[in-house]
């Protein structure tokens, strides 16, 4: 891990095109500001966790999405 020391309203930058702004410091919090494309994902650790979990669990239980597919009325 890089580890890197930031002051307010300094920024670093990752691979030409995400920038990474220290916002605010209050206490133990810190407030960043994050410029990305659009077409890249940017969650807070917790919520990529959740996410991710999801996931695994949605692919885990293919054979659930086909027993409701199985019970969509016919045309």
């Amino acid at each position: 891990m890089l580890v890197l020391t930031r002051k307010r309203n300094q920024s670093i930058i990752i691979a030409d095109e995400i920038e990474i702004t220290v916002l605010d410091i209050r206490g133990d919090q810190v407030r960043l500001g994050v410029k990305a494309p659009r077409t890249v994902s940017v969650h807070r650790r917790e919520v990529y966790d959740e996410i991710q979990e999801a996931n695994r669990e949605a692919s885990a239980s293919p054979r659930a999405a086909l027993e409701a597919l199985k019970a969509l009325p016919k045309r």
